[in-house]
């Protein structure tokens, strides 16, 4: 229930006990008498108003005002029923007191006190005990002083007193005659203090009491004569208060006026008919009962509410249930309104399960996965205004709900498999850059000669690798232009789909072949540099057997999660991109655990061994130009040398390290927005993939002294067919093929053919 209908049902008794005479089905025509028809528009779509124009479900309440009139923005709150319409009531019935006057009545009352006729406000004054008042005092607040115990009779004299609060005063003790003599007090708040007890009969003589408020106190433990007396009690809040299970064996025996019983995170564990079967006798107010979200019930039988046919609002959120019967709700069939079960990690999903909640209006299942989901099973709920799911795809199940939440998961929304500009634009563009950088060093490396085939060979293999990201981008764009406005029909669909599992493999085998490729690469500088006169160095043969046992390894990885669904589940179909990072609860044991091993094992080690050994090759590089007589030939040889490798290894954390995050903050079972999941993906993921080929071909000394020649080359050429007649020209150009167009200063050459090493490169 909302903040704002909670409040609206504190501000006064009298106008919900007016509301009691008013029966069942007088209510439910006052409720059904604020709903505009909803009929003449096609499944799925609803009607602006009273106007014949028709909107989808993903239009509604969305923010926006897509009808003229505005109508899809309106009632999109979600006080549904009695709540809302005790709210309304209170609001228009029952104005503020204006008329006071600023008078007090009492002879009595601290200095240290506000007092407005016979109200009197003692609010932060320091006071340790009940001050004396006179006896006419009808409104007492004593909040957020330091009175730790309330003796017996303190009220004794104050009959007249009607509400009293007590909260946030570090009460530890309440004598058994504390409340004695107060016959007319209807509200008493004893929230936010420091009782862990409460003596039985303690408000046995609180016969007009309608609200007590209990809430955050440490009461682990009451006993069943704790209530006696409470006959008018109408609100039971017991919020926080550490309880561990409810008085045996009727909780509502001494209660029987009592219609909203509020226990939000306690640690009740179980629940069941017997507890329960004595709260028939609940008013048609019963409506407003409020049950048990937030603790730690772990089975529910069959019969639990079988005695609370009144029932109208039912709050499970929050527990350990990971199974329920089969007709659990079928007592509630006439009264229920409001159903959260969100938050549990059921199991299953009966299709039967809500047939018999034909009036139900709002139906909360927050984070449960329900991996067969049928149409059919929200089909019987005609009245059905608010449905709360844990994907948005669901909600194409329940095209006759107008709201249906959430909208987006932050990657993908309704209409859309990427579901702002951003995404849509910025997956084209890194699906270019990748695939254009790496086609391009393919090309330049096959024509340019390289001082290191071997080398050379290995970041043509990494291309390729790399290359593989760039067309996944590339294939994640078609999508989301084939499913352009109507995603949300196809979701499911696509996330099943053969197409989602190939791209999804495709991105995994990139990623580990990458991955495994720089690994190589950076130990075999490492071994090259820091032990320059060991034989070391792989062979041809021995390159060639690396290279392909790098990709057989990376497409062992990618494909074993394609090979037992029944063992993986969907592996790659978990999301609208198809790229398995993000683990949630409802993910196999088996699959977690390898996702886990890969992104937390293999690629972690990994990007350790990277940093590790670019870290001692720098090391040993700084040691050894120690020796180096020219200084300034060193400095600029070893910042030359920083630069290269920080970036290198600058550009491995940057991808990595938000991954590595990610996957820890989903197996530690944290909330990750998917703005978060879209953005790794998107932009994080290929970073490696598209930074590459500038790290390791387009940066490097000898490729762009190798690009200069070229280009030397074919401007010489041009100007020989340009300029035939220049004889002498054309003799000096013929007799000096090799005259370089350039001449670079001297400690620049050093810099260059220290950093064109291809032990560098």
């Amino acid at each position: 229930m909302s903040a704002g209908a909670r409040l609206s049902l504190r501000m006064d008794v009298p106008v919900i006990i007016l509301l009691i005479h008013l029966t069942h089905t007088e209510m439910r025509a006052l409720l059904a008498s604020r709903e505009e028809a909803e009929t003449g528009c096609p499944l799925g779509q609803f009607p602006c108003g009273n106007m014949s124009e028709c909107l989808p479900q993903a239009l509604q309440c969305n923010g926006h005002k897509d009808c003229p009139n505005g109508a899809d923005e309106r009632r999109c709150g979600d006080n549904v029923g009695w709540a809302d319409l005790f709210g309304q009531t209170i609001q228009n019935t029952h104005p503020v007191d204006h008329y006071f006057l600023n008078e007090c009545l009492l002879q009595e009352y601290p200095e240290s006190c506000d007092c407005i006729q016979t109200d009197v406000e003692c609010v932060e004054v320091n006071l340790q005990d009940v001050p004396l008042l006179s006896p006419n005092v009808t409104w007492l607040s004593l909040r957020s002083n330091e009175i730790r115990v309330l003796s017996d009779f303190v009220f004794s004299e104050y009959s007249a007193l009607e509400r009293l609060f007590l909260q946030n005063n570090s009460l530890l003790f309440i004598s058994a005659h504390a409340f004695s003599g107060l016959n007319s007090l209807k509200r008493l708040f004893l929230s936010e203090n420091l009782i862990s007890a409460l003596s039985p009969g303690v408000f046995k003589d609180l016969h007009q009491l309608e609200w007590l408020m209990l809430d955050h106190n440490p009461l682990s433990i009451l006993s069943q004569d704790t209530f006696i007396g409470l006959h008018s009690l109408m609100y039971l809040s017991m919020v926080d208060t550490s309880l561990q299970q409810l008085p045996h064996p009727s909780f509502c025996q001494h209660m029987p006026a009592l219609d909203w019983l509020d226990l939000e995170g306690n640690q009740i564990q179980t629940l069941n008919y017997s507890i329960l079967k004595s709260c028939s006798k609940l008013e048609v107010l019963s409506v407003l009962f409020r049950l048990l979200m937030d603790n730690r019930i772990r089975r529910l039988p069959e019969n639990t509410f079988q005695s609370m046919w009144k029932l109208a609002e039912l709050n499970l959120s929050s527990n350990r249930i990971r199974e329920l019967p089969k007709n659990t709700f079928k007592n509630l069939s006439k009264s229920l309104l409001k159903l959260n079960i969100s938050h549990n990690p059921l199991l299953y999903i009966h299709p039967s399960h809500f047939n018999h909640l034909t009036h139900l209006q709002s139906l909360a299942l927050e984070g449960i996965e329900i991996p067969d989901i049928q149409t059919k099973m929200f089909l019987p709920m005609k009245n059905l205004s608010h449905i709360y799911f844990k994907k948005f795809q669901y909600c194409s199940y329940a095209p006759h709900v107008r709201s249906c939440k959430p909208n987006t998961d932050g990657l993908s929304s309704f209409e859309d498999l990427l579901a702002n500009m951003v995404l849509r634009v910025s997956v084209w563009v890194m699906a270019f850059i990748t695939c254009f950088g790496n086609l391009l060093v393919i090309g330049m490396r096959s024509l340019i000669r390289a001082e290191n085939n071997l080398h050379a060979a290995c970041i043509k293999v990494l291309c390729c690798a790399d290359c593989l990201m760039g067309v996944y981008l590339f294939f994640v764009g078609v999508f989301d232009v084939k499913f352009r406005g109507q995603y949300n029909r196809n979701a499911l669909l696509w996330m099943e789909s053969m197409e989602c599992r190939t791209i999804g493999f495709l991105a995994m085998l990139s990623s580990e072949v990458s991955v495994l490729l720089l690994t190589y690469l950076t130990l075999e500088k490492f071994l090259v540099i820091v032990f320059p006169f060991s034989n070391l160095r792989p062979s041809k043969l021995q390159t060639g057997v690396v290279l392909a046992s790098i990709w057989l390894l990376g497409f062992i990885i990618a494909a074993v999660p394609l090979m037992n669904e029944d063992v993986f589940g969907n592996y790659y179909g978990r999301n609208g991109v198809c790229f398995p990072l993000h683990s949630d609860r409802q993910e196999k044991p088996i699959a977690k655990g390898y996702s886990t091993g890969i992104f937390l094992g293999l690629n972690l080690l990994a990007f350790l061994v990277i940093v590790f050994s670019y870290s001692s090759m720098f090391y040993s590089i700084y040691k050894t130009g120690i020796n180096a007589t020219d200084l300034r030939s060193r400095l600029h040889r070893d910042v030359a040398v920083a630069n290269r490798f920080f970036f290198i290894v600058f550009s491995d954390a940057l991808c990595w390290i938000p991954i590595f995050l990610v996957k820890v903050l989903s197996l530690l079972e944290v909330e990750i927005p998917g703005t978060i999941s879209s953005w790794v993906v998107i932009f994080i993921l290929p970073i490696n993939s598209a930074l590459n080929p500038i790290l390791y071909t387009l940066t490097t000394s000898f490729f762009r002294e190798q690009v200069e020649l070229l280009l030397c080359r074919w401007q010489r050429r041009h100007t020989l067919k340009k300029d035939r007649k220049s004889l002498t020209s054309s003799t000096i150009l013929m007799e000096n093929p090799r005259v370089p167009c350039y001449q670079l200063p001297a400690y620049l050459q050093q810099v260059t053919l220290t950093t064109a090493d291809p032990r560098y490169a």
